[in-house]
C-alpha cells in the first residue's frame, strides 16, 4: 500500500513532530509513527466503504420512494442502473472487503450518513452520472470505468469528505492522494464481475517495515553528526535560518547515503528532492540539491559511499 516515498514522508513528519514537541522519547515517537502508517489502511477501507454505503443508501431511497402512497411513475419504475452497477455490486459482495471492514471496526458512515447523502446528491447532479444513466445498457468495462471516473471527479474532490477526514484523523490529509490513486487503480484493474478484490497490505514486504524503523532511528540518533556534514557546506546560507523541514530532509538524505548501502545514491537524491518540492519552500529543492550534490562528490572521494552492488552510485 505504501511506497518508499510515502514512508520517507511519514518518517520526516514524525521527526518534525519530535522537534516541535521537544520530545526525546524515541520509543513513544516510533510507536506513533508506526500507528500513523498502519492507519493508512483504515483510510483506504473507509473510502472504499463509502462506495458501498452510497449504493446501499440509494437502494433504500428507491425502495421507500416506490412505496409512497402517491408515488410518481418514475418512482414506481425507477432506473436501477446505478445500484446494479457491476463494479459496485462486486465491492458490496466482496468477502475480503467485508472481513477487513469488520476486523478494523470501520463503521463511520453509519454514524455520519449525512456525508454519504451529500455525496449522492452531488453524484446525481454531475453530468457524468446523467450521461451514464441515459445509456440503457453497459458492459462491466463501462461500469468499472464509470465508478473510477466518479470516484476521481466527484467523490475524491469533495470538500465535505475532506473536512470530515481531516477532523477525524489529521495524519490522513497527507495520505489521501496516494490512497485515492490506489483505489482508482484497483477499480480500473478489475477484470470482470467475478473478479476477487484483494485488500493490499500496509507494507509491500518486511524490508519496507524494517526500513521505517531504521530510517527513523538512524536519523534521530545521529542528528548531531549528520548535521555536521552539511553545516560548513552552506556558505551562502545562514544556518540558523534554514527551514527546519529542510534540515530534516538533509539529515535523512545524508543518513541514507551513508548508512543504507543497498539504496542507490540517485534514488536517495531524487526522492528527497521530490519531497522538498512538495513539503518545503519553493527554493528548498534547489538548495538541497546543491548540498547533496557536493556531499556525494566528497563522500565518493573519501570512500564513504559504501554502496553494495552495481549501479548504486
Amino acid at each position: 500500500m505504501l511506497n518508499r516515498r510515502h514512508i520517507r514522508v511519514k518518517v520526516m513528519q514524525s521527526i518534525y513532530a519530535m522537534h516541535q514537541h521537544q520530545s526525546d522519547n524515541l520509543d513513544k515517537e516510533e510507536k506513533f509513527l508506526f500507528q500513523s502508517i498502519e492507519n493508512t489502511q483504515n483510510l483506504y477501507l473507509l473510502l472504499l466503504s463509502a462506495l458501498i454505503e452510497i449504493k446501499k443508501k440509494e437502494e433504500e431511497y428507491i425502495d421507500l420512494a416506490s412505496k409512497k402512497h402517491l408515488a410518481t411513475k418514475e418512482e414506481r419504475h425507477p432506473n436501477l442502473k446505478f445500484i446494479n452497477n457491476k463494479a459496485l455490486v462486486l465491492l458490496t459482495e466482496s468477502e475480503a472487503l467485508e472481513t477487513a471492514l469488520d476486523d478494523n471496526n470501520i463503521n463511520n458512515w453509519k454514524l455520519n450518513d449525512d456525508i454519504i447523502l451529500g455525496l449522492i446528491d452531488t453524484i446525481k447532479e454531475s453530468e457524468l452520472y446523467q450521461n451514464y444513466m441515459e445509456k440503457p445498457t453497459s458492459s462491466f468495462e463501462d461500469d468499472k470505468n464509470f465508478i473510477a471516473d466518479l470516484y476521481t471527479e466527484v467523490i475524491a474532490p469533495s470538500d465535505r469528505l475532506y473536512d470530515y477526514l481531516e477532523d477525524y484523523k489529521l495524519t490522513w490529509v497527507d495520505d489521501l492522494p496516494g490512497i485515492n490513486t490506489l483505489i482508482v487503480k484497483q477499480i480500473k484493474q478489475l477484470k470482470s464481475e467475478h473478479d476477487a478484490l484483494v485488500i493490499p497490505k500496509v507494507y509491500k514486504d518486511s524490508d519496507d517495515k524494517e526500513f521505517v524503523k531504521n530510517l527513523f532511528r538512524k536519523t534521530v540518533l545521529n542528528e548531531v553528526e549528520l548535521s555536521k556534514e552539511y553545516i560548513d557546506k552552506t556558505p551562502n546560507w545562514d544556518v540558523e535560518r534554514i527551514a527546519e523541514i529542510d534540515t530534516i530532509i538533509l539529515k535523512m538524505a545524508i543518513c541514507e547515503l551513508l548508512k543504507f548501502p543497498s539504496i542507490p545514491t540517485k534514488v536517495t537524491i531524487n526522492e528527497y528532492l521530490e519531497i522538498a518540492k512538495e513539503y518545503s519552500t519553493p527554493k528548498s529543492s534547489i538548495f538541497i540539491n546543491g548540498i547533496l550534490d557536493n556531499l556525494v562528490k566528497e563522500f565518493d572521494r573519501d570512500g564513504k559511499l559504501n554502496k553494495a552492488g552495481r549501479g548504486l552510485l
